[in-house]
């Protein structure tokens, strides 16, 4: 066995001593995923407990988008109907995860932003747990080719708020770009009401493209992007099938989920506590307090 898989092993059992340890986290976490908090957090100890920490009690603290989640409830369904989400299946040569992101069709009458919160942390959850392929870095491509100004009135400020705090800072992975492709002329007004929550680090990664333009090819390599934008990796629907399927199978887990991952405040010891949970208990503003301009 390489040096480097040794102390990847030694740095596992460490975390998993140290989990074991902590009365008010949970303790039933799949092997995979303590890898995913060591290698995002660059094997760093003190980074990945805090990190894990901050995972579960984010979790905790947004029962709306981690509990009750069933792959087959109708409101879960509907989300996959009229949107599509996708883990590409090939990587990038600098082995980077890339996915897809983007609503069918401009129509939002069935679109509800907390139960499509939801599901794509149910999607991510699925691979998290599931993939045993750790890749270097992630990037996510949200095309907003349907995206219109009537999306503004279906956010939910507190759900946004909670999705950017848990993707920046609580999930296991190492986001290296971020792209929007099929970027309208109103964008910036969309980008506005993210920015608030967004970190200085990974605003720096967010590239927008054109709609018809090909700029998105110097970053991602084409042949690995579904058929619809001009790659080889199959069409969307295709691939979207294969993950909710994966999912589906997870049904149990997601069922159980809710006590399995379960934190309990009133244990946790004084020297544990994050500030950063206040701000996912804290409620945003309304949209009157965003800049939109």
């Amino acid at each position: 066995m390489p040096d480097q898989e040794i102390m990847q092993c030694v740095d596992l059992v460490t975390i998993k001593d140290w989990l074991s340890k902590q009365p008010h986290l949970p303790h039933d976490v799949d092997d995979i995923l303590l890898l995913r908090f060591l290698t995002s957090c660059k094997f760093s100890l003190e980074r990945t407990k805090r990190t894990i920490d901050f995972f579960f009690t984010i979790r905790h603290n947004a029962p709306e988008l981690f509990c009750k989640r069933d792959p087959w409830a109708p409101e879960i369904r509907r989300v996959f109907e009229i949107t599509d989400m996708l883990p590409l299946p090939n990587k990038t040569k600098e082995n980077y995860k890339v996915f897809i992101y983007r609503l069918k069709s401009p129509e939002l009458d069935l679109f509800n932003f907390v139960d499509a919160v939801k599901t794509f942390f149910m999607l991510a959850d699925t691979r998290l747990t599931e993939d045993p392929d750790v890749p270097s870095g992630e990037i996510p491509i949200f095309d907003s080719a349907n995206v219109t100004l009537k999306f503004i009135s279906k956010i939910n400020l507190s759900a946004l708020r909670k999705y950017m705090i848990y993707t920046q800072e609580a999930m296991p992975i190492r986001l290296k770009q971020v792209h929007v492709i099929n970027a309208p002329s109103y964008i910036g007004k969309l980008h506005a009401i993210c920015k608030p929550f967004l970190k200085t680090e990974v605003a720096k990664l967010i590239k927008f493209h054109e709609p018809n333009s090909d700029t998105l090819y110097k970053d991602i390599p084409q042949e690995i992007l579904p058929n619809e934008y001009g790659g080889k990796a199959g069409p969307v629907e295709q691939i979207k099938r294969e993950w909710i399927k994966k999912m589906e199978s997870k049904r149990d887990w997601f069922l159980t989920n809710d006590k399995r991952w379960a934190v309990d405040d009133s244990l946790r010891p004084l020297n544990s506590k994050d500030d950063r949970v206040d701000k996912v208990k804290e409620l945003p503003g309304s949209f009157r307090s965003l800049a939109l301009d």
